[in-house]
């Protein structure tokens, strides 16, 4: 088992800058703004020959300051203090010594854990200078480090990871392994996609608030549904790009667009309390757009009828028929209705995007497509298709080859991935056709001829 190494700290002392450095990664949201980082993030880090586990938390606030949406933050780093092996306690050497520090440094006490005091914003100043007043705080000698330039971070992880054997790192290959479904929760602000995503884990994962974008970081947790490996992404709401104005919203609905990407399945939330609007449909068409598998998920269904429900479905079709046949999961995250459908259709989808096709079972469903309504004629002459072949997955694309291809209608491309999406039963899921003509040298002699002439 990985150590783990949880970073704690009062708000904008650089937690998230270091979770990054550690990582070698850009997950965590950076920002002069207190308060950002609000759920635990999660990820990989290597020192040398060891590997280990980081835990990016958000800032405590000093007593109630934080409110009730301080305490959930703080609930969510005694939960990674619960789980660490160590804690990396940052100060901020800029600020010097405050009563906050000394209260998490009185906690972290009280708690036992093994506790490195790191000493951000430190560079420029003699290491024992920048450390010296934090002494005090009677948790070892602190370590002088810059999260940003990364001072005195080899040091720290040595003597954090001084007591755990090497790990051999393992380079896998393209392809090497199943692929571990990814799976992504995206909608407009308070939908309900962190209860959805708390009520698939099975703990309080999530920080849920009734305050619209209380999810400002991408989240990925791994979980286990009927004995199959999962990646579940959390992202932040996604609002008009009008109503985005805030530099760190912007930053968040980025993080979410990246997580739409890496996925191969989003469960697109909507709320049934409301209307069916145009930023739902923006953001089905965007995800339609990058190609992913889709399952709509109805939230905050507890007190609808089925009349209620009969009259939402005609909504969804109304104002969504551009999606690629989705299923639809009527539930309610805050009471845990219907939620065992969820993931059973999000697989489904899966299916879809990752499914094989033989050329053989192409080609009869090309001769039948082309039977009932053959391709329209551009410019007088005839595009004739002749065969066709699956090229990708995720989202599913088929080239389909012939004379003129290219020329192909976007009406009727549309109308051959229907007909092969219904023909192997496909979920939600997009296929891609591509036209790719033959050359025919007789054309080209008779082009040249008409040019010279």
């Amino acid at each position: 088992m990985l150590p783990i190494l949880a970073l704690v700290g009062r708000p904008n002392v650089g937690k998230s800058t270091m979770f990054n450095r550690l990582t070698r990664s850009r997950d965590a949201i950076v920002d002069d703004l207190p308060g950002v980082t609000r759920d635990r993030l999660c990820g990989h880090g290597r020192a040398g020959e060891k590997s280990f586990l980081a835990v990016d938390t958000g800032g405590i606030e000093a007593g109630a300051d934080g409110g009730a949406l301080g305490a959930m933050i703080r609930r969510q780093v005694e939960a990674a203090l619960d789980q660490a092996q160590a804690v990396l306690f940052m100060v901020d050497a800029r600020d010097g010594l405050l009563a906050q520090d000394r209260e998490i440094g009185a906690l972290l006490r009280r708690r036992g854990a093994r506790v490195f005091v790191l000493v951000n914003k430190s560079e420029g100043v003699a290491p024992a200078a920048a450390a010296a007043e934090f002494q005090e705080l009677g948790l070892g000698a602190p370590f002088a480090v810059s999260a940003k330039r990364g001072d005195g971070v080899d040091a720290l992880l040595e003597a954090a990871l001084a007591e755990y054997a090497p790990q051999p790192q393992t380079h896998m290959q393209v392809g090497d392994g199943p692929q571990v479904p990814t799976i992504a929760l995206a909608g407009r602000p308070n939908v309900g996609k962190s209860p959805l995503a708390n009520r698939l884990i099975g703990e309080a994962r999530m920080l849920v608030d009734d305050a619209p974008g209380t999810t400002r970081d991408s989240v990925r947790v791994p979980l286990c549904a009927d004995g199959e490996q999962i990646h579940l992404i959390d992202t932040a709401g996604m609002r008009r790009k009008a109503r985005v104005s805030e530099t760190l919203e912007k930053f968040s609905v980025v993080k979410a667009l990246q997580a739409i990407g890496e996925a191969q399945v989003v469960l697109l939330l909507l709320d049934a309390s409301g209307e069916i609007g145009a930023q739902d449909a923006a953001i089905g068409g965007l995800v339609g757009e990058l190609g992913r598998s889709m399952v709509l998920v109805v939230n905050k269904c507890d007190r609808l009828g089925a009349r209620q429900r009969e009259k939402i479905r005609g909504e969804l079709a109304r104002k969504l028929p551009f999606l690629p046949n989705p299923e639809r999961v009527f539930i309610s995250a805050l009471r845990g209705d219907n939620i065992k459908e969820v993931l059973p259709a999000a697989m489904r989808a899966y299916r879809s995007a990752m499914a094989d096709f033989a050329t053989s079972g192409l080609n009869r469903v090309l001769a039948d497509a082309l039977a009932r309504t053959p391709p329209p004629m551009h410019q007088r002459r005839p595009v004739r298709l002749k065969f066709a072949h699956q090229a990708g997955k995720n989202p599913p694309c088929i080239v389909v080859h012939g004379s003129r291809a290219e020329k192909l209608a976007p009406s009727y491309r549309r109308y051959l991935a229907n007909c092969f999406a219904r023909a192997y039963s496909l979920r939600g899921t997009p296929v891609r056709i591509i036209p790719r003509s033959g050359e025919n040298p007789y054309e080209e002699k008779a082009g040249r001829r008409r040019k010279r002439s």
